[in-house]
């Protein structure tokens, strides 16, 4: 430029002229080029003092500059023409050259496209999304994930085992090898277990005594002696229908099927019933185990180490002797349907007697009655174990601190090939395949994910709850989605998902790209007429997706290929193994673990990819008018049936108000997404801070983790959701004495201002929250 400027001035050859720098735009690498012409100065400048220098001051009386050394030939003229191409020639040189220095930086290394379709958004590049689902696809298939699955397969990885902590290891190692941020959990947790030289064991009415293999940890301990009475499934509707028949539960031994609901609701239904005992068995119309399988399972009514509730279980932490109330306080034994086992029971020799059975229920034997008499030991063991989560992150280029959770867990009560193998398997597989598109094929991802095995699942994921203890208040705010690995390959005929709300649009989106064959999309294989009605399920309790969303707020995900009509039998059982599971799958193992691979890999990187985290606005709203619409009409009623117990003064307004308040602030943020600037970082942010505010502030801060840890007030457990409230009008209905009006009245006041309070959440600004909503 010095030389350009020099032949410039040489060729006007007149006084020396001032120069205007000018400033190119700031490169994404830092450096800041300038670039010096030198301007005629015929027009009149700032007054300022006179000097030798290179910025000279023009006076206002100065007449305009004359070039007398030059003749007005034509030879000048065209001497001047080409000083004018010259400077025109080296500003666009310039230009140039800026231009393709930026191009050079914002292009990824490696265009998996045939159209270089990448635009810059903030600092990171971003790769097309077309683009993205094309590399995945690529890089997860079958033969590699056969290859994982044959390297994790284990006969004994139970929680604390070496068994357990050597998979652990090698998942570390995998992670370690693909170049991740890596790091492990330690926890010390307290678990039940079988007794180690005792027995647990039932003593039937005719002296005949069982010792059963099997055990449901966290069962009270003890020796009980009852009636047995049979209660289907022992759901809820199941004991109503006792109830209603005025059939006496105090004290009795509760007989139930496995199956439907986990083993932690029916031991709590039977509980409610005043019930001393529950035997749960697998009945052979829906397991085909076998008559002498053992099952094994746990009766905890929550998640993670019960003894640390709403603690993590760190060592040496010096939290009081305290226990979770979701612990039983009534036995439970796990039993097999051999007749050496229980006679009860058996397929081919049911002896109860008693009142036959209600209404729809399929069974052939009667309900039993007061002679029935059955003894049920249980000696359970506590005892301390230590277990590691281990995690590893792909850091993300933008927004690097929020970040999506997918988690497997690895251990199992035997060797575990549906329940845990395959999960950590396909876990393993997406850590390798992202990896590697980052490293080797530019994908630049906005945000961060992370991936975690958990230890000591089969227990009530304790491994995940005790993380999500440890760092709650973090991952509450940082931790926007978790996608649940457990159980995701069971069968192939079916398939189903359980996830929040906000997640709905993005599951049918992710439904439509991922194909089940060459010729159909998951959803055009699975969808029967309406979507969600076919494919989407309620989140169950023993999912460890469940305490992410329940207990922490984070939208979450599972979902399973499986038979379409029933549970997998082998599920708890020592027979879930690589052979029971290819006879179900026609052995398809590998390629369906590769499609259950790419629905959960769609979904963490759409949310890592783009701007905007997609999550639907609109579901939650009609979920609240639903139970706002039905609790309004339960309210008059009771007014109306029983008045002495619900004053005129208690209305559902308030309720209603706060329900519209809601629905105002979820459109609202539905406007200000549609009118964002996607290149505008800092309102992308925003508005993606009060998007992963939603499903937090659904938790009621009025209720204890230790009472209630599900608080979350539409999809929790417990007597502050909004389905507990309707539950309580029905007993108040009909005079329940159980039903208490006071306690309704309060439930009823804070659930309303846990409504009102995630609208002013959702709504933005506290200024603006009056004319808002």
């Amino acid at each position: 430029m010095d030389q350009a400027r020099s032949t410039i001035s040489q060729i006007f050859n007149s006084e020396p002229h001032s120069y205007t720098r000018f400033n190119l735009p700031q490169s994404m690498e830092g450096d800041n080029s300038q670039v010096e012409m030198i301007l005629s100065s015929d027009m009149n400048e700032e007054d300022g003092e006179n000097g030798d220098g290179d910025h000279l001051n023009h006076s206002s009386n100065r007449k305009p500059y004359v070039a007398q050394n030059f003749e007005c030939t034509t030879k000048n003229l065209c001497f001047m023409a080409a000083t004018i191409v010259f400077t025109f020639a080296i500003g666009y040189s310039i230009g140039y050259l800026v231009h393709q220095k930026k191009a050079c930086i914002c292009a990824p290394s490696v265009l998996p496209s045939e159209v270089e379709d990448i635009h810059n958004t903030g600092e990171a590049p971003v790769m097309v999304w077309d683009d993205v689902k094309r590399l995945l696809g690529h890089k997860l298939n079958a033969s590699s994930l056969e290859t994982v699955l044959s390297e994790f397969t284990s006969s004994s990885h139970q929680a604390g085992s070496p068994g357990d902590e050597d998979l652990g290891n090698k998942v570390l190692k995998k992670f370690k090898e693909y170049g991740m941020n890596t790091w492990t959990n330690e926890h010390f947790v307290k678990v039940q277990d079988p007794p180690a030289s005792g027995y647990n064991r039932i003593v039937f009415k005719n002296g005949s005594e069982e010792r059963p293999r099997g055990f449901l940890s966290y069962s009270a301990n003890g020796t009980v002696t009852g009636a047995v009475l049979y209660a289907r499934y022992g759901q809820e509707n199941d004991f109503r229908q006792l109830k209603n028949m005025s059939i006496n539960m105090n004290g009795r031994v509760m007989l139930v099927r496995a199956g439907r609901i986990s083993f932690a609701e029916k031991v709590a239904n039977a509980a409610k019933m005043n019930a001393s005992a529950v035997l749960i068995y697998p009945d052979p119309t829906d397991y085909s185990i076998g008559e002498d399988t053992p099952l094994f399972g746990h009766v905890h009514m929550g998640s993670g180490d019960p003894y640390t509730p709403g603690f993590p279980s760190f060592n040496q932490t010096q939290f009081p002797s305290v226990q979770s109330s979701g612990l039983p306080n009534i036995l439970a034994q796990t039993i097999t349907t051999g007749p050496s086992q229980c006679y009860c029971v058996s397929a081919s020799n049911r002896q109860l007697k008693g009142s036959s059975l209600p209404n729809g229920w399929e069974d052939t034997n009667r309900l039993g009655d007061e002679s029935d008499v059955i003894t049920v030991e249980v000696n359970n063991v506590l005892t301390e174990k230590r277990i590691n989560n281990v995690f590893g992150v792909i850091k993300g280029f933008v927004d690097a601190d929020q970040y999506v959770v997918i988690g497997a867990q690895r251990d199992a009560w035997g060797p575990g090939f549906a329940a845990s193998t395959v999960g950590t398997s396909v876990l393993v597989e997406l850590a390798r395949s992202i990896s590697d598109m980052v490293k080797n094929d530019g994908f630049k991802p906005r945000r961060s994910i992370v991936f975690a095995s958990w230890s000591a699942g089969e227990y009530g994921s304790v491994g995940a709850t005790e993380w999500l203890e440890g760092y709650l208040s973090s991952l509450s705010m940082k931790a926007f989605t978790y996608i649940d690995l457990d159980g995701i390959v069971t069968a192939r005929n079916g398939f189903k998902v359980a996830a929040s709300p906000l997640l709905n649009n993005l599951i049918q989106n992710t439904l439509n790209e991922v194909m089940y064959d060459k010729d159909k999309s998951l959803y055009s294989q699975f969808e029967k007429g309406n979507w969600e009605s076919s494919i989407m399920e309620p989140l169950r309790l023993d999912s460890a997706a469940y305490p992410f969303l329940a207990f922490s707020g984070i939208p979450s995900v599972a979902f399973r290929f499986h038979s379409g009509y029933s549970d997998y039998s082998y599920f708890g059982t020592m027979l879930d193994t690589r052979e029971n599971l290819n006879s179900v799958t026609a052995s398809q193992v590998p390629q369906l673990a590769v499609k259950a691979g790419q629905f959960a890999g769609h979904i963490a990187l759409r949310l890592v990819h783009d701007h905007l985290l997609q999550m639907d606005l609109k579901k939650y709203d009609q979920l609240i008018r639903s139970h706002v619409v039905k609790i309004n009409t339960k309210v008059k009623a009771v007014q109306r049936m029983q008045p002495q117990l619900l004053p005129k003064v208690l209305t559902a307004q308030w309720l209603i108000m706060a329900s519209g308040s809601y629905s105002l602030a979820s459109r609202g943020l539905a406007a200000d997404i549609q009118n964002s600037d996607l290149e505008d970082i800092e309102m992308c942010r925003m508005i993606n801070d009060r998007i992963m505010a939603m499903e937090r502030n659904f938790l009621s801060p009025y209720i204890s983790p230790r009472d209630s840890p599900f608080r979350h007030i539409v999809l929790g457990s417990g007597p502050h959701t909004l389905k507990a409230l309707s539950s309580h009008l029905d007993a108040l209905k009909t005079n329940d004495p159980e039903a208490k009006a006071e306690l309704f009245h309060s439930q009823f006041a804070l659930a309303t201002w846990t409504i009102q309070s995630c609208a002013n959440s959702l709504a933005g600004d506290i200024w603006s929250l009056d004319q808002e909503i």
